[in-house]
């Protein structure tokens, strides 16, 4: 063995990192131009079936992962969908939430969230400076935010496509996704008639709610057709929260005589209302009818489960982001399906006692 093979130990070459392939690869790999694998990433309709499985080969064969933060400068957008609220019902922003996130789901498309206060002196410009921003791709509009026509006119004039869902039709179908709430609790006001209850009472929402007015409205509607005109005293306004709902309970179990049944415009309030009657030794349903509305979770985690009328809100939220969406990918405007509230009968509901 000669000197030079005691000499320092050999040096190893560190293995070359593999490169991460790029869209001139996938072009390259597909036969096409680089103009044509970009149109198959944005899911453009100028292109061939045939060459779209093609480059979408290539691209699963490589790797090939687009760049968004380089696909928002190419746009001037990022893939990133708002979603803004100035709502008292948790539940309700989380369950549109879950909608909205459905959809998005093996998109390339995320959900930013942004709750506001629609009372604010800066709510335009707040909101202005988020989309602006975020360089959002879209916005979701909950209530009662959604109500707010001119907002709407704002993001129109920064071209941020919309979506606002609302317990009634404000906008072109390519914009709106709303429920008819007059149908469910017209159906609520019925089911308590039928029981045989005459002293019937209601905790409606917020000043100022479109949802509070289409529920008041779709209630007394049907009480009015049955020959029941409720008196100013049994239409107590929360809202929408569990301590209003406590409030409007105790004014409205303190009236001689008792009410047998009240409607409430929410869960939330309900649950106040349960509360109460509780406290006062009140059974429910045995001494004291009660009917929200939601459907949330929390319906049937009461005891007795809550009679509700269920607002389709997740159903809703996916269908926000399926019209943004279908804007963004296929440019196609179409109308979101009509949406009814329909009432859901549990155990909080029975004849009134005598």
């Amino acid at each position: 063995m000669s000197d030079s093979d005691l000499s320092a130990p050999q040096e190893r070459t560190a293995p070359v990192p593999k490169r991460r392939p790029t869209i001139n690869d996938i072009a390259r790999m597909a036969e096409v131009s680089k103009k044509t694998v970009s149109r198959v990433i944005n899911g453009s309709s100028l292109v061939s079936e045939e060459t779209r499985q093609r480059v979408n080969a290539a691209i699963a064969e490589s790797g090939f992962v687009p760049d968004p933060q380089a696909r928002g400068l190419a746009f001037r957008r990022s893939f990133l969908i708002g979603l803004i609220y100035d709502n008292p019902n948790a539940q309700t922003i989380v369950i549109s939430q879950y909608g909205i996130l459905d959809r998005l789901r093996g998109s390339e498309f995320e959900l930013v969230v942004y709750p506001c206060d629609r009372g604010s002196p800066s709510l335009f410009n707040d909101i202005r400076a988020f989309v602006e921003r975020q360089k959002l791709a879209g916005v979701v509009l909950l209530p009662p935010v959604s109500e707010n026509d001119a907002l709407v006119a704002m993001l129109r004039e920064l071209g941020c496509p919309h979506v606002r869902i609302a317990s009634a039709a404000l906008d072109e179908p390519a914009h709106m996704v709303a429920s008819n709430d007059r149908i469910g609790t017209a159906q609520a006001a019925a089911h308590l008639l039928d029981l045989g209850h005459k002293e019937i009472a209601v905790i409606t929402g917020p000043e100022g709610y479109r949802s509070a007015r289409e529920r008041l409205e779709g209630f007394c509607g049907e009480l009015d057709k049955r020959g029941i005109t409720l008196s100013p005293d049994h239409i107590v306004r929360g809202g929408y929260t569990f301590e209003s709902g406590v409030a409007a309970a105790e004014r409205l179990l303190s009236l001689e005589p008792r009410p047998t049944a009240i409607f409430s415009s929410n869960d939330e309030m309900a649950a106040g209302l349960y509360h109460v009657a509780y406290l006062r030794g009140l059974r429910i349903p045995e001494d004291l009818s009660v009917i929200g509305f939601d459907d949330t979770p929390l319906a049937s985690r009461m005891w007795p489960p809550l009679t509700t009328v269920r607002w389709p809100i997740r159903d809703m939220g996916r269908s926000a982001a399926e019209l943004l969406l279908d804007n963004q990918e296929t440019k196609r405007r179409r109308a979101a399906p009509a949406y009814e509230a329909r009432l859901t009968i549990r155990s909080s509901t029975a004849p009134p006692k005598g």
